[in-house]
Protein backbone atom coordinates (compact mmCIF):
# COMPACT_ATOMS: atom_id res chain seq x y z
CA UNK A 1 0.00 0.00 0.00
CA UNK A 2 2.13 2.66 -1.19
CA UNK A 3 0.44 5.83 0.55
CA UNK A 4 3.78 7.93 0.39
CA UNK A 5 5.29 11.20 -1.58
CA UNK A 6 3.92 14.48 -1.67
CA UNK A 7 2.92 17.24 -3.72
CA UNK A 8 3.83 20.73 -2.09
CA UNK A 9 3.01 23.79 -2.14
CA UNK A 10 5.54 26.52 -3.71
CA UNK A 11 4.78 29.87 -1.79
CA UNK A 12 7.61 31.37 -3.72
CA UNK A 13 4.78 31.23 -6.53
CA UNK A 14 2.79 33.65 -5.04
CA UNK A 15 2.98 37.33 -6.04
CA UNK A 16 2.59 40.24 -3.70
CA UNK A 17 2.46 43.86 -4.95
CA UNK A 18 5.02 46.28 -3.58
CA UNK A 19 4.43 48.43 -0.12
CA UNK A 20 2.05 51.38 -1.47
CA UNK A 21 2.77 54.61 -1.70
CA UNK A 22 0.64 56.88 1.03
CA UNK A 23 -0.54 60.69 1.02
CA UNK A 24 2.07 62.46 2.75
CA UNK A 25 -0.22 65.19 5.54
CA UNK A 26 1.65 68.28 6.77
CA UNK A 27 2.27 66.98 10.07
CA UNK A 28 4.14 63.74 8.83
CA UNK A 29 6.55 66.65 6.69
CA UNK A 30 6.77 67.77 10.00
CA UNK A 31 7.50 64.88 12.01
CA UNK A 32 10.37 63.56 9.23
CA UNK A 33 12.29 67.03 9.19
CA UNK A 34 12.00 67.68 12.71
CA UNK A 35 12.90 64.08 13.49
CA UNK A 36 15.48 63.57 11.52
CA UNK A 37 17.03 66.87 12.76
CA UNK A 38 16.72 65.47 16.21
CA UNK A 39 18.54 61.77 15.39
CA UNK A 40 21.35 64.02 13.90
CA UNK A 41 21.80 66.31 16.95
CA UNK A 42 21.24 63.24 19.52
CA UNK A 43 24.04 61.24 17.17
CA UNK A 44 26.56 64.35 16.95
CA UNK A 45 29.21 62.56 19.02
CA UNK A 46 32.90 61.69 18.11
CA UNK A 47 32.22 63.67 14.58
CA UNK A 48 35.70 63.05 12.39
CA UNK A 49 36.67 66.51 11.82
CA UNK A 50 33.55 68.85 12.78
CA UNK A 51 31.68 66.85 10.15
CA UNK A 52 28.78 63.95 9.95
CA UNK A 53 30.99 61.29 10.37
CA UNK A 54 29.69 59.77 13.37
CA UNK A 55 29.90 55.92 14.95
CA UNK A 56 25.78 56.01 14.87
CA UNK A 57 23.75 57.85 12.28
CA UNK A 58 20.30 57.07 13.03
CA UNK A 59 18.57 59.79 11.21
CA UNK A 60 18.70 58.23 7.28
CA UNK A 61 16.86 55.65 9.14
CA UNK A 62 13.95 58.05 9.74
CA UNK A 63 14.50 59.42 5.69
CA UNK A 64 14.26 55.39 4.48
CA UNK A 65 11.01 54.60 6.42
CA UNK A 66 9.25 57.72 4.90
CA UNK A 67 10.41 56.92 1.68
CA UNK A 68 8.71 53.67 2.01
CA UNK A 69 5.97 54.86 2.92
CA UNK A 70 5.21 58.06 0.71
CA UNK A 71 7.38 57.20 -1.82
CA UNK A 72 10.31 59.94 -4.12
CA UNK A 73 8.55 62.95 -2.27
CA UNK A 74 10.18 62.40 0.85
CA UNK A 75 13.73 62.95 -1.09
CA UNK A 76 12.98 67.10 -0.86
CA UNK A 77 12.40 66.69 2.80
CA UNK A 78 15.42 64.83 4.00
CA UNK A 79 17.02 67.30 1.85
CA UNK A 80 15.67 70.07 3.73
CA UNK A 81 16.61 68.31 7.31
CA UNK A 82 19.95 67.33 6.37
CA UNK A 83 20.61 71.41 5.19
CA UNK A 84 18.93 72.35 7.79
CA UNK A 85 21.28 69.82 10.36
CA UNK A 86 24.41 70.63 8.63
CA UNK A 87 24.17 74.61 8.92
CA UNK A 88 22.67 74.18 12.37
CA UNK A 89 24.47 71.59 14.07
CA UNK A 90 27.80 71.80 12.55
CA UNK A 91 27.96 75.33 11.21
CA UNK A 92 28.77 74.40 7.18
CA UNK A 93 28.84 77.49 4.68
CA UNK A 94 24.97 77.05 3.29
CA UNK A 95 26.14 76.59 -0.53
CA UNK A 96 28.11 73.26 1.08
CA UNK A 97 25.25 72.11 2.87
CA UNK A 98 22.87 72.57 -0.03
CA UNK A 99 25.00 70.48 -2.36
CA UNK A 100 25.93 67.69 0.25
CA UNK A 101 21.99 67.51 1.29
CA UNK A 102 20.95 66.93 -2.59
CA UNK A 103 24.06 64.43 -3.01
CA UNK A 104 23.03 62.29 0.18
CA UNK A 105 18.99 62.95 -0.08
CA UNK A 106 19.59 61.57 -3.60
CA UNK A 107 21.28 58.56 -2.32
CA UNK A 108 18.36 57.93 0.46
CA UNK A 109 15.56 58.04 -1.94
CA UNK A 110 17.06 55.64 -4.45
CA UNK A 111 17.66 53.21 -1.66
CA UNK A 112 14.19 53.75 -0.30
CA UNK A 113 12.62 53.69 -3.57
CA UNK A 114 14.49 50.08 -3.93
CA UNK A 115 13.53 48.94 -0.92
CA UNK A 116 9.90 49.92 -1.15
CA UNK A 117 10.37 47.67 -4.69
CA UNK A 118 11.89 44.73 -3.22
CA UNK A 119 9.77 44.37 -0.19
CA UNK A 120 6.29 43.52 -0.49
CA UNK A 121 4.20 43.79 2.51
CA UNK A 122 3.28 46.43 5.39
CA UNK A 123 5.16 44.33 8.09
CA UNK A 124 8.56 44.92 6.26
CA UNK A 125 9.84 41.87 6.14
CA UNK A 126 7.45 38.22 5.27
CA UNK A 127 10.59 36.01 5.39
CA UNK A 128 14.11 35.88 5.89
CA UNK A 129 14.52 36.25 2.14
CA UNK A 130 13.17 39.71 2.39
CA UNK A 131 15.40 40.37 5.71
CA UNK A 132 18.54 39.39 3.43
CA UNK A 133 17.34 41.72 0.98
CA UNK A 134 17.18 44.82 2.71
CA UNK A 135 20.14 43.86 4.77
CA UNK A 136 21.95 43.89 1.47
CA UNK A 137 20.67 46.62 -0.05
CA UNK A 138 21.35 49.02 3.04
CA UNK A 139 25.03 47.69 3.50
CA UNK A 140 25.72 48.27 -0.57
CA UNK A 141 23.83 51.09 -0.64
CA UNK A 142 25.10 53.26 2.24
CA UNK A 143 28.92 51.97 0.88
CA UNK A 144 28.01 54.18 -2.33
CA UNK A 145 26.47 56.45 -0.54
CA UNK A 146 29.47 57.04 1.82
CA UNK A 147 31.73 56.86 -1.23
CA UNK A 148 30.20 59.60 -2.70
CA UNK A 149 29.87 61.69 0.20
CA UNK A 150 33.74 61.40 1.49
CA UNK A 151 34.96 61.99 -2.49
CA UNK A 152 32.75 65.48 -2.12
CA UNK A 153 34.28 66.80 0.98
CA UNK A 154 37.59 65.76 0.08
CA UNK A 155 36.79 67.40 -3.08
CA UNK A 156 35.43 70.35 -1.04
CA UNK A 157 39.05 70.26 0.61
CA UNK A 158 37.40 69.57 4.10
CA UNK A 159 39.32 66.23 4.40
CA UNK A 160 42.89 66.01 3.84
CA UNK A 161 43.92 63.14 1.44
CA UNK A 162 45.76 60.91 4.08
CA UNK A 163 42.26 60.73 6.19
CA UNK A 164 40.21 60.05 3.45
CA UNK A 165 39.97 55.97 3.95
CA UNK A 166 39.42 56.17 7.46
CA UNK A 167 36.41 58.76 6.69
CA UNK A 168 34.91 56.63 4.84
CA UNK A 169 35.19 53.38 7.07
CA UNK A 170 33.51 55.35 9.92
CA UNK A 171 31.20 57.02 7.92
CA UNK A 172 29.94 53.48 6.24
CA UNK A 173 29.99 51.92 9.64
CA UNK A 174 28.33 54.54 11.45
CA UNK A 175 25.09 55.32 8.77
CA UNK A 176 24.43 51.34 7.96
CA UNK A 177 24.71 50.06 11.80
CA UNK A 178 22.26 53.19 12.55
CA UNK A 179 19.94 52.22 9.58
CA UNK A 180 20.18 48.40 10.37
CA UNK A 181 19.05 48.58 14.18
CA UNK A 182 16.94 51.63 13.92
CA UNK A 183 14.79 51.42 10.77
CA UNK A 184 12.44 48.67 11.66
CA UNK A 185 11.65 50.37 14.94
CA UNK A 186 10.99 53.35 13.46
CA UNK A 187 8.82 51.13 11.30
CA UNK A 188 7.05 49.84 13.99
CA UNK A 189 6.56 53.04 15.70
CA UNK A 190 5.20 54.89 12.69
CA UNK A 191 2.73 51.87 11.56
CA UNK A 192 -0.85 51.69 12.72
CA UNK A 193 -0.27 47.81 13.08
CA UNK A 194 2.97 48.22 14.90
CA UNK A 195 1.85 50.51 17.37
CA UNK A 196 -0.58 48.25 18.77
CA UNK A 197 1.85 45.30 18.56
CA UNK A 198 3.90 47.51 20.84
CA UNK A 199 0.96 48.11 22.97
CA UNK A 200 0.06 44.54 23.28
CA UNK A 201 4.00 43.27 24.09
CA UNK A 202 3.47 46.45 26.80
CA UNK A 203 1.09 44.66 28.39
CA UNK A 204 2.72 41.25 28.88
CA UNK A 205 4.83 40.93 31.85
CA UNK A 206 7.31 38.89 30.33
CA UNK A 207 8.49 42.20 28.13
CA UNK A 208 9.61 43.43 31.75
CA UNK A 209 11.91 40.73 32.33
CA UNK A 210 13.08 41.05 28.66
CA UNK A 211 13.87 44.50 29.88
CA UNK A 212 15.42 43.77 32.83
CA UNK A 213 17.33 41.12 31.71
CA UNK A 214 19.02 43.59 28.74
CA UNK A 215 19.34 45.93 31.87
CA UNK A 216 21.82 43.51 33.50
CA UNK A 217 23.46 42.34 30.26
CA UNK A 218 24.26 46.07 29.87
CA UNK A 219 25.43 46.30 33.14
CA UNK A 220 28.00 43.23 32.72
CA UNK A 221 29.37 43.97 29.42
CA UNK A 222 30.03 47.71 30.30
CA UNK A 223 31.47 46.83 34.24
CA UNK A 224 32.23 43.86 34.52
CA UNK A 225 33.34 43.26 30.95
CA UNK A 226 35.17 47.10 30.25
CA UNK A 227 37.74 45.84 32.57
CA UNK A 228 38.32 42.36 30.26
CA UNK A 229 38.03 44.32 26.29
CA UNK A 230 34.61 43.41 26.35
CA UNK A 231 35.31 39.89 26.85
CA UNK A 232 31.40 39.36 28.30
CA UNK A 233 29.80 41.47 25.74
CA UNK A 234 28.20 38.32 24.68
CA UNK A 235 26.00 37.95 27.36
CA UNK A 236 23.96 41.08 25.01
CA UNK A 237 22.98 37.95 23.06
CA UNK A 238 20.91 36.16 25.68
CA UNK A 239 17.88 38.69 25.65
CA UNK A 240 17.44 39.60 22.07
CA UNK A 241 17.61 35.62 20.97
CA UNK A 242 14.86 34.92 24.15
CA UNK A 243 13.02 37.77 22.87
CA UNK A 244 13.02 37.02 18.94
CA UNK A 245 12.64 32.94 20.37
CA UNK A 246 9.52 34.60 22.61
CA UNK A 247 7.63 37.29 21.01
CA UNK A 248 9.17 37.12 16.96
CA UNK A 249 10.66 39.94 15.16
CA UNK A 250 8.84 42.71 17.29
CA UNK A 251 10.46 41.56 20.53
CA UNK A 252 13.80 41.83 18.63
CA UNK A 253 13.06 44.77 17.58
CA UNK A 254 12.25 46.19 21.39
CA UNK A 255 15.60 44.35 22.81
CA UNK A 256 17.87 45.48 20.11
CA UNK A 257 16.61 49.32 19.89
CA UNK A 258 16.96 48.95 24.23
CA UNK A 259 20.73 47.72 23.35
CA UNK A 260 21.68 50.48 21.21
CA UNK A 261 20.31 52.97 22.91
CA UNK A 262 22.19 51.60 26.11
CA UNK A 263 25.44 51.19 24.41
CA UNK A 264 25.49 54.70 23.12
CA UNK A 265 24.44 56.10 26.53
CA UNK A 266 27.09 54.49 27.87
CA UNK A 267 30.13 54.91 25.82
CA UNK A 268 29.16 58.60 26.36
CA UNK A 269 28.91 58.29 29.59
CA UNK A 270 32.25 56.24 30.34
CA UNK A 271 33.99 58.26 27.73
CA UNK A 272 35.37 55.49 25.22
CA UNK A 273 37.46 56.67 22.12
CA UNK A 274 35.86 56.48 18.80
CA UNK A 275 37.74 53.69 17.64
CA UNK A 276 36.58 51.35 20.43
CA UNK A 277 32.61 52.93 19.49
CA UNK A 278 33.38 51.41 16.51
CA UNK A 279 34.37 48.25 17.33
CA UNK A 280 30.66 47.90 19.54
CA UNK A 281 28.82 48.97 16.98
CA UNK A 282 30.15 46.50 14.08
CA UNK A 283 28.98 44.09 17.51
CA UNK A 284 25.90 45.71 17.74
CA UNK A 285 24.34 45.01 14.00
CA UNK A 286 26.17 41.35 14.45
CA UNK A 287 23.58 40.91 17.86
CA UNK A 288 20.57 42.74 15.91
CA UNK A 289 20.88 40.83 13.17
CA UNK A 290 21.43 37.87 14.79
CA UNK A 291 17.75 38.92 16.87
CA UNK A 292 16.47 40.07 13.45
CA UNK A 293 16.94 36.67 11.88
CA UNK A 294 15.36 34.41 14.56
CA UNK A 295 12.53 36.59 15.17
CA UNK A 296 11.67 36.41 11.13
CA UNK A 297 11.50 32.54 11.20
CA UNK A 298 9.44 32.12 14.23
CA UNK A 299 7.29 34.67 12.54
CA UNK A 300 7.56 32.91 9.27
CA UNK A 301 6.84 29.54 11.33
CA UNK A 302 3.50 31.01 13.17
CA UNK A 303 1.93 32.28 9.71
CA UNK A 304 2.64 28.88 8.45
CA UNK A 305 1.43 27.42 10.69
CA UNK A 306 -1.86 29.42 11.07
CA UNK A 307 -2.21 28.94 7.06
CA UNK A 308 -2.00 24.85 7.69
CA UNK A 309 -4.32 25.13 10.15
CA UNK A 310 -7.09 27.10 8.54
CA UNK A 311 -6.05 24.74 5.78
CA UNK A 312 -6.67 21.57 7.63
CA UNK A 313 -9.89 23.23 9.01
CA UNK A 314 -11.31 23.92 5.06
CA UNK A 315 -10.34 20.35 4.17
CA UNK A 316 -11.67 18.95 7.31
CA UNK A 317 -15.54 21.47 6.64
CA UNK A 318 -15.16 19.21 3.19
CA UNK A 319 -14.92 15.92 4.83
CA UNK A 320 -17.88 17.15 7.10
CA UNK A 321 -20.08 18.41 4.40
CA UNK A 322 -20.07 14.79 3.33
CA UNK A 323 -21.11 13.22 6.31
CA UNK A 324 -23.59 15.86 6.97
CA UNK A 325 -25.22 15.60 3.53
CA UNK A 326 -25.96 11.97 4.55
CA UNK A 327 -27.42 14.11 8.00
CA UNK A 328 -29.96 16.32 5.12
CA UNK A 329 -30.77 13.79 3.10
CA UNK A 330 -33.38 13.02 6.10
CA UNK A 331 -35.31 16.05 6.81
CA UNK A 332 -35.26 17.03 3.37
CA UNK A 333 -36.56 14.21 2.19
CA UNK A 334 -39.30 14.30 5.15
CA UNK A 335 -39.94 18.14 4.38
CA UNK A 336 -41.04 16.93 0.64
CA UNK A 337 -43.22 13.69 2.15
CA UNK A 338 -45.04 16.56 4.18
CA UNK A 339 -45.29 19.18 2.45
CA UNK A 340 -47.37 16.64 -0.37
CA UNK A 341 -49.43 15.42 2.52
CA UNK A 342 -50.35 18.96 3.11
CA UNK A 343 -51.20 19.85 -0.43
CA UNK A 344 -53.47 16.18 -0.27
CA UNK A 345 -54.82 17.33 2.32
CA UNK A 346 -55.79 21.11 1.26
CA UNK A 347 -57.44 19.52 -2.13
CA UNK A 348 -59.39 16.91 0.40
CA UNK A 349 -60.38 20.47 2.06
CA UNK A 350 -59.22 18.79 5.50
CA UNK A 351 -57.87 21.44 7.43
CA UNK A 352 -58.27 19.95 10.90
CA UNK A 353 -55.81 18.00 13.27
CA UNK A 354 -54.13 16.18 10.37
CA UNK A 355 -53.44 19.25 8.39
CA UNK A 356 -51.91 20.99 11.83
CA UNK A 357 -49.63 17.91 12.25
CA UNK A 358 -48.26 17.76 9.14
CA UNK A 359 -47.53 21.09 9.40
CA UNK A 360 -45.86 21.22 12.63
CA UNK A 361 -43.76 18.05 11.37
CA UNK A 362 -42.82 20.52 8.32
CA UNK A 363 -41.22 23.06 10.75
CA UNK A 364 -39.94 20.11 13.00
CA UNK A 365 -37.59 19.16 10.20
CA UNK A 366 -37.03 22.56 8.93
CA UNK A 367 -35.75 23.30 12.14
CA UNK A 368 -33.47 20.12 11.59
CA UNK A 369 -31.62 20.57 8.62
CA UNK A 370 -31.33 24.38 9.85
CA UNK A 371 -29.18 22.85 12.56
CA UNK A 372 -27.06 20.29 10.55
CA UNK A 373 -26.30 23.33 8.44
CA UNK A 374 -25.16 25.34 11.40
CA UNK A 375 -23.30 22.56 12.58
CA UNK A 376 -21.00 22.34 9.74
CA UNK A 377 -21.12 26.40 9.74
CA UNK A 378 -19.82 26.61 13.53
CA UNK A 379 -17.35 23.70 12.62
CA UNK A 380 -16.17 25.90 9.58
CA UNK A 381 -15.63 28.99 11.81
CA UNK A 382 -14.18 27.56 14.55
CA UNK A 383 -13.84 23.42 14.75
CA UNK A 384 -16.77 23.48 16.90
CA UNK A 385 -18.11 19.82 18.26
CA UNK A 386 -21.10 18.17 19.34
CA UNK A 387 -20.40 15.52 21.82
CA UNK A 388 -22.98 13.11 22.45
CA UNK A 389 -23.37 9.74 23.61
CA UNK A 390 -22.41 6.69 20.31
CA UNK A 391 -23.26 2.88 20.18
CA UNK A 392 -19.77 1.86 18.52
CA UNK A 393 -21.43 -1.06 17.00
CA UNK A 394 -24.22 1.53 15.29
CA UNK A 395 -20.99 3.92 14.39
CA UNK A 396 -19.10 1.16 12.74
CA UNK A 397 -22.28 -0.43 11.28
CA UNK A 398 -23.34 2.41 9.69
CA UNK A 399 -19.99 3.87 8.13
CA UNK A 400 -19.23 0.22 6.77
CA UNK A 401 -23.00 -0.19 5.34
CA UNK A 402 -22.11 3.13 3.64
CA UNK A 403 -19.01 1.40 0.79
CA UNK A 404 -21.24 -2.26 0.67
CA UNK A 405 -22.17 -0.57 -2.88
CA UNK A 406 -18.80 0.40 -3.47
CA UNK A 407 -17.10 -3.15 -2.62
CA UNK A 408 -20.09 -5.14 -4.62
CA UNK A 409 -19.12 -2.87 -7.53
CA UNK A 410 -15.42 -3.12 -7.06
CA UNK A 411 -15.26 -6.81 -6.48
CA UNK A 412 -14.15 -6.15 -2.71
CA UNK A 413 -14.94 -8.62 0.29
CA UNK A 414 -15.67 -5.78 3.11
CA UNK A 415 -16.67 -7.42 6.54
CA UNK A 416 -17.39 -6.46 10.12
CA UNK A 417 -15.99 -8.22 12.76
CA UNK A 418 -18.46 -8.77 16.26
CA UNK A 419 -18.17 -5.44 18.03
CA UNK A 420 -17.48 -4.83 21.68
CA UNK A 421 -20.78 -3.09 23.62
CA UNK A 422 -19.36 0.12 24.26
CA UNK A 423 -20.52 3.58 24.76
CA UNK A 424 -18.44 6.38 23.00
CA UNK A 425 -18.26 10.07 23.82
CA UNK A 426 -17.83 11.88 21.11
CA UNK A 427 -19.19 13.68 17.73
CA UNK A 428 -20.49 10.90 16.01
CA UNK A 429 -19.99 12.84 12.25
CA UNK A 430 -16.58 13.65 13.05
CA UNK A 431 -15.65 10.12 13.59
CA UNK A 432 -17.52 8.90 10.74
CA UNK A 433 -15.05 11.31 8.63
CA UNK A 434 -12.51 9.31 10.57
CA UNK A 435 -13.74 6.02 9.54
CA UNK A 436 -14.72 7.13 6.15
CA UNK A 437 -10.99 8.34 5.55
CA UNK A 438 -9.69 5.04 6.47
CA UNK A 439 -11.69 2.68 4.41
CA UNK A 440 -11.36 5.02 1.26
CA UNK A 441 -7.81 4.49 1.47
CA UNK A 442 -8.31 0.85 2.03
CA UNK A 443 -10.41 0.10 -0.68
CA UNK A 444 -7.84 2.00 -3.15
CA UNK A 445 -5.43 0.38 -2.00
CA UNK A 446 -6.81 -3.33 -2.25
CA UNK A 447 -7.78 -1.83 -6.05
CA UNK A 448 -4.92 -3.13 -7.31
CA UNK A 449 -4.68 -6.78 -6.42
CA UNK A 450 -6.43 -9.35 -8.34
CA UNK A 451 -10.05 -9.64 -7.86
CA UNK A 452 -9.87 -12.37 -5.92
CA UNK A 453 -7.24 -10.84 -3.38
CA UNK A 454 -9.43 -7.72 -2.68
CA UNK A 455 -10.44 -8.11 1.06
CA UNK A 456 -11.09 -5.18 3.98
CA UNK A 457 -11.91 -5.72 7.87
CA UNK A 458 -12.94 -3.70 9.96
CA UNK A 459 -13.03 -4.97 14.26
CA UNK A 460 -12.71 -3.81 17.35
CA UNK A 461 -11.72 -4.93 20.52
CA UNK A 462 -11.17 -3.57 23.95
CA UNK A 463 -8.04 -2.30 25.42
CA UNK A 464 -7.80 -2.34 28.92
CA UNK A 465 -10.78 -0.40 30.78
CA UNK A 466 -12.36 2.74 29.30
CA UNK A 467 -10.65 2.11 26.17
CA UNK A 468 -11.59 0.44 22.68
CA UNK A 469 -9.25 -0.11 19.40
CA UNK A 470 -10.82 0.02 16.31
CA UNK A 471 -8.56 -1.55 13.32
CA UNK A 472 -8.70 -0.95 9.48
CA UNK A 473 -6.92 -4.35 7.47
CA UNK A 474 -6.42 -4.53 3.83
CA UNK A 475 -4.65 -6.53 1.65
CA UNK A 476 -2.89 -3.94 -0.62
CA UNK A 477 0.52 -3.25 -0.44
CA UNK A 478 1.85 -2.55 3.20
CA UNK A 479 3.79 0.09 4.59
CA UNK A 480 7.67 0.41 4.93
CA UNK A 481 9.07 2.47 8.00
CA UNK A 482 10.08 4.93 6.02
CA UNK A 483 6.76 5.82 4.28
CA UNK A 484 4.43 4.99 7.97
CA UNK A 485 7.29 7.76 9.32
CA UNK A 486 5.82 10.64 6.84
CA UNK A 487 2.65 9.14 6.71
CA UNK A 488 0.89 11.72 8.65
CA UNK A 489 2.56 14.75 7.27
CA UNK A 490 0.70 17.45 5.53
CA UNK A 491 0.51 17.00 1.48
CA UNK A 492 1.79 13.07 1.67
CA UNK A 493 -0.27 11.44 -0.65
CA UNK A 494 -0.55 9.57 -3.76
CA UNK A 495 -3.92 10.30 -5.34
CA UNK A 496 -3.33 12.94 -8.02
CA UNK A 497 -6.15 15.02 -7.30
CA UNK A 498 -6.07 14.77 -3.60
CA UNK A 499 -4.42 17.19 -1.33
CA UNK A 500 -2.95 14.74 1.03
CA UNK A 501 -4.80 15.73 4.30
CA UNK A 502 -7.10 12.71 4.83
CA UNK A 503 -5.01 11.56 7.47
CA UNK A 504 -3.61 14.63 9.15
CA UNK A 505 -7.43 15.65 9.52
CA UNK A 506 -8.57 12.24 10.96
CA UNK A 507 -5.32 11.90 13.21
CA UNK A 508 -6.39 15.33 14.43
CA UNK A 509 -10.31 14.31 15.34
CA UNK A 510 -8.88 11.33 16.89
CA UNK A 511 -6.75 13.06 19.30
CA UNK A 512 -9.17 15.64 19.83
CA UNK A 513 -11.23 12.85 21.21
CA UNK A 514 -8.27 11.98 24.19
CA UNK A 515 -7.34 8.78 21.63
CA UNK A 516 -4.46 8.09 19.04
CA UNK A 517 -4.40 6.58 15.42
CA UNK A 518 -1.09 4.99 13.69
CA UNK A 519 -0.15 3.04 11.02
CA UNK A 520 2.05 -0.62 11.52
CA UNK A 521 4.37 -1.75 9.31
CA UNK A 522 3.76 -4.74 8.08
CA UNK A 523 3.07 -6.80 4.58
CA UNK A 524 -0.21 -5.33 4.35
CA UNK A 525 -2.16 -2.29 5.65
CA UNK A 526 -3.31 -2.04 9.08
CA UNK A 527 -4.81 1.12 11.01
CA UNK A 528 -5.73 1.50 14.21
CA UNK A 529 -7.18 3.98 16.38
CA UNK A 530 -8.18 3.90 20.13
CA UNK A 531 -10.84 5.67 21.77
CA UNK A 532 -12.08 6.62 24.79
CA UNK A 533 -15.24 4.75 26.11
CA UNK A 534 -18.36 5.47 29.00
CA UNK A 535 -17.50 2.74 31.65
CA UNK A 536 -16.01 -0.56 31.42
CA UNK A 537 -16.30 -1.88 27.59
CA UNK A 538 -17.61 -5.40 27.25
CA UNK A 539 -15.36 -7.74 26.34
CA UNK A 540 -15.55 -8.70 22.87
CA UNK A 541 -14.52 -12.12 23.18
CA UNK A 542 -11.00 -12.37 20.90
Amino acid sequence: MNRENSSTIDRSDLVLPMIPVRTMRWTDALVLVLGFIALDRVSYFHPLLGLNITPWDPAPALGLVFVLRFGWNSALLIALAIFLGDAWIRALPLTVSAALAVLLSAGYGVIGELLRRRLKSDDLFIGRHDLFEWFAIVVLGTFVISAAFIAALSALGLIPEAQWLAAFVRHWIGESVGILVTMPAIWLIYGERGRALIRLLATKIETVALLLATVVALWIAFSVGAESEFKYFYVLFLPIVWAAARQGFAGAILIATVVQIGIIALVNHLGFSAISVLEIQMLTVVLAMLGFFVGVVIDEQKRISLELRQTLRLAAAGEMAGALAHELNQPLTALSAFATACDKLLEQGDTGDRLKEAMRRIVAESERAGAVVRRLRDFFQTGTTRLESLQLEELLTASVEKFSGRAGRDGIQLTLAPVPACVLHGDRLQLEVVIRNLLSNAFDAVSKQPADGRRVRVSARTEGPGRVCVQVEDSGQGLSSAVAARLFEPYESTKSSGLGLGLVISKAIVEAHGGSLWAEVGEHGVFKFILLVEGDAAHDGH
